[in-house]
């Protein structure tokens, strides 16, 4: 998977500067962060809606317009997926209630 994060990101990063009315990613990035950030917002709702509903079918499809619209945040604001898998990596075999304690306990 991490791969193929890769390769969608660098996709996604090259039609950052495309011709907005060709290109999807190119319009959002137009439109700025809070604008990608939104459709990641609604796409993280349909997803818990179809998993909430039962509907696989439906699920996976969310998932991946999720997945597709945090890449293109990552992009927006420069973060990688291998940074993210690094901080998946850090977690491994980490409580999660251990880990949320800690960053509450952070400045």
């Amino acid at each position: 998977m991490q791969d193929y994060l890769n390769v969608l990101y660098a996709t996604i990063k090259a039609r950052k500067n495309a011709d907005p009315k060709e290109s999807y990613v190119a319009a959002l990035f137009q439109k700025g962060q809070k604008k990608i950030a939104q459709k990641v917002a609604e796409e993280a709702i349909e997803t818990a809606l179809a998993a909430g509903f039962g509907k696989k079918d439906e699920l996976i499809s969310e998932s991946a317009d999720l997945l597709f619209h945090l890449a293109i945040l990552w992009a927006d604001s420069n973060i990688t997926p291998d940074e993210v898998i690094a901080e998946l990596k850090r977690r491994e075999g980490v409580s999660g209630h251990d880990e949320k304690r800690a960053r509450q306990n952070q400045p």
